[in-house]
Formats: structure tokens, sequence, C-alpha cells
């Protein structure tokens, strides 16, 4: 049984919101709160039965095990922190915990550059990796190291992190994983050579992937297009500039974090079950329409 949210065979409710704090109704005037109550705590008030759940977001059936690889700043913490709001508990590995830590959330060590073991529960119900890099340059002046750097951050340390999460995963009823790509590869971008090579190889790995691992794990990569981060901080970081770049998107805005962490949230979820070697573009319509 799953304890989010419960209720008694008596007369009074327990429910979990955001944070962790059970709110015990006794009577519809008589309500004590509770902050992370243990299972002895809940086992003692009688709470034995489920309880629709009451958190800010859509209802989920059952907790989810998401492994996310990084997810410490831009679209990985506003992912981190919508689907821990949703219920599901996530296995977090990363180059520091930063936020993460604030919220709860425990982080192991992860490098893209150098990959090393992971800690992971026997069964993973989804994994998403977020690592990425922004390399602008003019075509003359990349090196081998640039190109390299981007695919080992981009590319390798996805497949090293996968590699290992691959039994877990497998263990699962049904899985999803979620990579990311970038406008790059769609859309022919000058000075974007480097990291639009790197994006091109998840593509491949993704349709690949999709096709190796069906039907029980599902595989598709999200590529965004400038999307306001710390990654994008040096594009992004004058009033000038923001407005720039949402001009060159036909709905006139750059991409918001919170509205790609929705599009991850839907890849994991069941809402997704028909979806394996998509390719989704969350880009204010700059790969596809011109409005001139």
């Amino acid at each position: 049984m799953h304890p989010t949210q419960m209720k008694t065979a008596a007369t009074f409710t327990a429910r979990i919101v955001r944070g962790g704090k059970w709110f015990i109704a006794f009577s519809p005037d008589h309500m004590v709160s509770l902050q992370n109550p243990g299972a002895d705590v809940l086992m003692k008030l009688n709470i034995i039965a489920p309880l629709t759940e009451s958190h800010s977001g859509p209802p989920s059936a059952m907790s989810r095990t998401i492994l996310m690889i990084g997810g410490n700043s831009g679209i990985g913490l506003a992912t981190a922190r919508l689907l821990q709001a949703q219920g599901n508990s996530l296995v977090v590995a990363a180059r520091s915990a930063g936020p993460l830590e604030e919220m709860g959330v425990p982080v192991q060590p992860f490098d893209a550059h150098n990959p090393g073991p992971l800690e992971l529960p026997p069964v993973l119900d989804g994994f998403v990796y977020f690592p990425g890099s922004i390399t602008l340059k003019p075509f003359h002046r990349l090196t081998a190291e640039d190109f390299l750097n981007d695919y080992q951050i981009n590319c390798l340390g996805a497949v090293a992190a996968l590699q290992a999460a691959l039994p877990a995963l497998k263990a699962a009823p049904s899985a999803s994983v979620v990579l990311f790509s970038s406008i790059a590869v769609a859309q022919g971008l000058p000075f974007h050579a480097s990291i639009a090579a790197a994006k091109g190889a998840v593509e491949g790995l993704v349709l690949s992937l999709a096709a190796e691992l069906a039907p029980r794990i599902r595989v598709n990569a999200i590529a965004p297009s400038l999307t306001d981060t710390p990654l994008a901080g040096n594009l992004l970081n004058s009033d000038v500039k923001m407005e720039a770049a949402a001009k060159r998107h036909p709905l006139q805005q750059v991409g918001d974090p919170d509205d790609v962490a929705q599009l991850v949230s839907f890849l994991l979820s069941g809402a997704s079950k028909f979806f394996t070697g998509q390719i989704l573009r969350p880009d204010g319509g700059l790969s596809s329409i011109r409005t001139f």
C-alpha cells in the first residue's frame, strides 16, 4: 500500500500535501497537522485505506521511482520540484546537490566527463538525463577538444548512466527514458556546429534505443529552443538580449524551464504510453514555421 494519502476506517482522514505535511482531520472542525510522520504514527492512528491525493498537481495512481542525472538548476531543478510535488521518489546523481539538498533529495556524485558507478534501487520507473553544454564558436575556431567535450557531456555521459540504470529499468513493468537534444539539430544555426553534432548523436541514440528496448521501455527526447536557465545565462543576461532572443521565435518568447518540466513529467507518465522514438520540440515554432 502506498502511503502518500490515506483515510481511516473510522471518521478521520490524513492527506499529504507538498512539503510532506499530513493533515489529520478527526472531524470537520478538529484538525491537526504533522510534518513527515513516521509509519508508526500512522499505524497508531489506524490510517489504513487510500484516499485521493490533494497536492496541487494532477493525481497519481502510485509513486514512481525516477532516476535524474543532473537536476540542480534550470530545467532539471524545475523537473525535480514538479516530480516531487507529484509524489514521486527521486534518485539523483549530479555534480553537486545545490537546491536539491533543501528539498530533502539525496544526491550522489556524478561527473559526465568521468562517470562512475551509481547506487540504484532494484527497480526504476523512469530515467532523465539533464547535463548539457552550449559551445558557440565559428567553425574555424572549434577544436577537436571542443567537439569531444560536447560529445562526452551530452551523449557519452548519458550512455554511461543509462547503461548503469538499464537493469533497474528492465525490472519495472514499464519504464520511460527521457534525453535532451536541441533545436540546433533540426534548425541549422550558425556557430552551433559542435553542440549540433553532439545532440544529433543523442537523437540517433533515442531512435535506436526506442527500437531495441520496445515494448517495455519507451525512449524519447526533448529538443528545446533557447530556455531561460543558468546554462543560457550569457545569452539572456540583459533586457536587450532577452528581447532579441524572444523576437527570433514565432511565439515571441524564450523557453520557460517550468514548461519543459511539464513535458518531462508527461513523457515519464502513463499519459505518454503510446510515445516512443519521438523528439518533442518546445521551441516556440522556431524549427518549423515562419511568420513572414
